[in-house]
């Protein structure tokens, strides 16, 4: 089937109904927790084709991850499906008022290639648990990965209701040329720019989980080389191609010399004198992005790392030191292994310096004084982060993630993804046994005019 035959055999499939009892959205997550379970040894495979990942990393980073998120959507789909009663006006008695939950109905998910395993099976979880068909579109970048998705998606589900459609920029654009009843992109803000000029052509709801360089705050009073070990292993895993990565480091001029050269041993501890040998360090995806990082190395800033491989498109984890606003490494996204260090000397000036920013997908602060902490995150603009460690808040079912602003609109993970993927009905049920006259025209003022004001009050 081409992409428009796939669509409108979902669409037809939807209507029939078959999508909505819980028992069958309980079997299709079944089916997709068993394919996991079932190719965990290919999914790991497939990662270090793509990006070089190492078994370990690939459980502990996608594919345990995904098996977690379609784990508490098994346990928690029968609840999250149950319309919800609300509190009903006394103007509107006898009634009974409540909240539905319904599918949106045929859904696109468009996945990045950095996390290709992970950021396609869990939104998909959440799609299914919702009651919605999906066309799931993997990133070229990631050839291995999107190819093992199609077969695991080919045998667990018939395309009329979950299909995948592998390809470039030529299916993006047929995509989007289609009429979906939700889309859930995520990758770069440049694409979902284009993702969103395309939805709002047809007014169709999207969620984009984007990205953006998400500070990482460290103040005089933080426990130095705890700090430094958290910071260098969010930063480098998965070679910093992770939306979330501490993107730069805002450390408090009294302490910076000290952190440098821990967050330097850290990396030598964590990775060895030579990571570019170390078996369980990645690879930059392509040579674009191996081109364009290395451009952004100031070698007068380095204070280590910098070598790479063309051959194996790897970068050494790589600390700059003594970096300006105006530096090229801080006019975009990182997205790779560099962590530049800039300094602060009060930390109230931060607030306005981080607002001129964009508002990123992370921030993260390193600190002992709490009511600083609870000040910073009042006043802060984030899509979410952590306090005293970097990039484990999107490791749970029990919170939402998500962006803000520049970095994205809308959240999921756990029962924000299954609210991400439905619409909820508001309705009244009314009673027929009885009418209240009151309503109606003739009015009748002077018999059910107070009535009304202390019904309305």
């Amino acid at each position: 089937m081409n992409i428009h035959e796939i669509v409108e055999s979902q669409r037809r499939f939807f209507r029939t109904g078959a999508t909505l009892p819980v028992s069958f959205r309980r079997e299709m997550l079944r089916r997709l927790l068993d394919a996991v379970n079932c190719y965990e040894a290919e999914i790991g495979r497939a990662l270090a084709a793509d990006l070089g990942k190492s078994g370990y990393e690939s459980f502990m980073c996608e594919t345990g991850l995904a098996r977690g998120e379609i784990s508490w959507m098994l346990r928690h789909v029968g609840r999250l499906a149950r319309e919800r009663t609300v509190s009903t006006p006394l103007a509107q008695f006898a009634a009974r008022s409540f909240r539905r939950p319904s599918p949106y109905g045929g859904t696109l998910i468009m996945s990045p290639w950095n996390y290709p395993i992970l950021l396609t099976l869990s939104p998909l979880a959440d799609a299914i648990a919702a009651g919605n068909t999906a066309v799931v579109k993997p990133s070229a970048y990631a050839a291995a990965s999107g190819a093992l998705l199609a077969k695991m998606i080919g045998e667990c589900f018939p395309p009329e209701y979950v299909a995948v459609v592998t390809g470039g920029r030529e299916q993006n654009a047929a995509l989007l040329e289609e009429k979906f009843d939700f889309v859930f992109f995520t990758g770069s803000q440049a694409v979902g720019r284009e993702v969103l000029r395309h939805t709002a052509e047809r007014l169709t709801p999207a969620a984009l989980e984007l990205g953006g360089k998400s500070p990482c705050i460290v103040d005089e009073t933080a426990k130095l080389p705890l700090a430094a070990r958290r910071i260098v292993f969010g930063k480098y895993l998965n070679c910093g191609q992770t939306c979330v990565a501490p993107d730069y480091v805002l450390c408090h001029s009294s302490v910076k010399d000290q952190l440098a050269e821990l967050l330097c041993r850290e990396v030598r501890r964590q990775y060895g004198e030579n990571p570019l040998q170390n078996p369980d360090y990645g690879r930059i995806v392509n040579e674009k992005h191996f081109h364009r990082l290395l451009g952004l190395i100031g070698r007068d800033k380095t204070v280590l790392g910098g070598q790479s491989s063309p051959e194996t498109l790897q970068i050494a984890p790589t600390i700059l030191d003594n970096v300006v606003e105006s530096d090229p490494v801080m006019q975009e996204e990182i997205f790779g292994p560099i962590l530049p260090i800039l300094t602060y000397d009060r930390f109230e000036d931060l607030y306005d310096r981080l607002a001129d920013r964009p508002k990123p997908l992370a921030l993260y602060l390193f600190s002992e004084d709490r009511p600083r902490i609870r000040e910073a995150m009042d006043r802060l603009q984030f899509g979410g982060g952590c306090v005293n460690d970097v990039v484990i808040h999107l490791a749970t079912s029990a919170m939402g993630f998500g962006g803000v602003g520049e970095s994205g609109m809308g959240a999921y993970h756990g029962r924000a993804g299954f609210e991400a993927f439905s619409h909820y009905k508001s309705i009244v049920d009314k009673k027929t046994w009885m009418d209240l006259p009151m309503r109606y025209q003739p009015y009748q003022k002077k018999l059910y005019g107070r009535l009304l004001h202390i019904f309305l009050r």
